[in-house]
């Protein structure tokens, strides 16, 4: 790496990490100001609010937000080398302007790797605690469906209920229906007026209970009870999964329960594929923004670095409402996720491009 490189990879991750550092503060001081009363009022101790809520927050957002942070700082000091009459004597010197953007993209590739590893596997853990810190002292509201749920807990069983009670593991009107695949009937049919989870025992209680067993020639067999203990190969968060579950699963985890959730069936499966996309997608868009804040900050603009800057924020906020409009139009619509998630990515890609191509000019 020659002088010149070296001399903006540092002016590179130096910013981007004052910038990170500035911003991060920003965002703590906002939120412990929006929090202090429920701290207060639910008596959340200063170690628990520090170590298992901000050190937490701190990771799970900085590195949520780290490429549009390397946005921000990308601007800001490229415009100062701008304004500084650096570039010029670079590009004069007989360095192409591809060949002047390498350090800066190798110090997205140093980000994106960094980012990425984070988010599959750091951050997950990391959101353990400060899910549970939030669950305990915060107002979280819990938007879980909880009418009319059909679940298939396995290839040919699948399981109704008519309500269910996340908080106490309990739900009315249920059934659960066993299907010859092969055949295509249904071969068994349990009903009960109310059961209840055991998360100690790991056994339901069913009361009120019917067994209908229908055999090959046609006829059934019928079994009835009051109140009955057994055992089935779901429990209660496997009706009524929370989406912050998906949070604190690492990459493999989080691919073995969406193999789950599809054979069940989950009207919330597009949530769960937007989370795992979202980990590589989120820092992957280091190097597109990389890409468009050096072409736009490269040159000297009558204005200087405000009007950078604002550019930089206007586009930001582009992203930002792109990447929503396509996720909601995902999780309520049939647009696909993984298309969803990456194609404010693409749109910004071919930006990028586009802007690369006339900065020389």
């Amino acid at each position: 790496m020659k002088l010149v490189d070296r001399y903006i990879f540092k002016k590179f991750l130096g910013t981007f990490t004052l910038f990170f550092v500035l911003l991060m503060l920003i965002a703590v001081v906002i939120d412990i100001s929006e929090k202090l009363e429920d701290f207060t009022k639910n008596g959340a101790l200063l170690n628990e609010i520090v170590f298992d809520y901000y050190v937490n927050f701190i990771a799970y957002y900085g590195n949520l937000f780290s490429a549009l942070i390397l946005f921000l700082s990308t601007i800001f000091f490229t415009s100062k080398m701008a304004n500084n009459t650096e570039i010029v004597p670079i590009l004069t010197g007989g360095r192409s302007f591809s060949r002047f953007t390498v350090p800066y993209f190798f110090g997205a590739t140093v980000v994106f790797l960094i980012s990425a590893a984070i988010n599959h596997f750091v951050i997950p853990v990391t959101n353990v605690k400060r899910l549970e810190f939030e669950a305990k002292y915060t107002q979280v509201r819990d938007d879980r469906r909880t009418t009319q749920i059909f679940r298939q807990v396995e290839p040919g069983h699948v399981v109704y209920f008519y309500s269910f009670s996340p908080e106490r593991n309990a739900g009315y009107q249920f059934t659960y229906d066993v299907y010859d695949i092969k055949e295509n009937r249904m071969v068994k049919k349990l009903e009960a007026d109310y059961v209840r989870y055991d998360s100690i025992k790991g056994t339901w209680r069913l009361d009120n209970w019917e067994i209908r067993n229908i055999h090959e020639d046609g006829t059934e067999s019928l079994q009835r009870g009051r109140r009955v203990d057994t055992t089935f190969s779901f429990d209660g968060n496997d009706i009524v999964p929370r989406l912050s579950s998906t949070a604190m699963m690492t990459t493999p985890d989080l691919i073995k329960f969406i193999e789950k959730e599809e054979l069940r069936g989950s009207e919330r499966l597009n949530f769960h594929i937007i989370e795992l996309n979202n980990r590589t997608a989120y820092p992957f868009s280091s190097f597109i923004l990389v890409l468009i804040a050096v072409s736009i900050s490269s040159r000297k603009r009558r204005g200087g670095l405000g009007v950078n800057i604002a550019i930089g924020l206007i586009l930001v906020m582009i992203y930002i409402f792109f990447m929503q409009i396509s996720t909601t139009l995902s999780t309520h619509g049939n647009f696909p996720p993984t298309l969803a998630v990456w194609t404010p990515n693409m749109v910004f890609a071919l930006l990028g491009i586009i802007s690369f191509r006339l900065a020389p000019k």
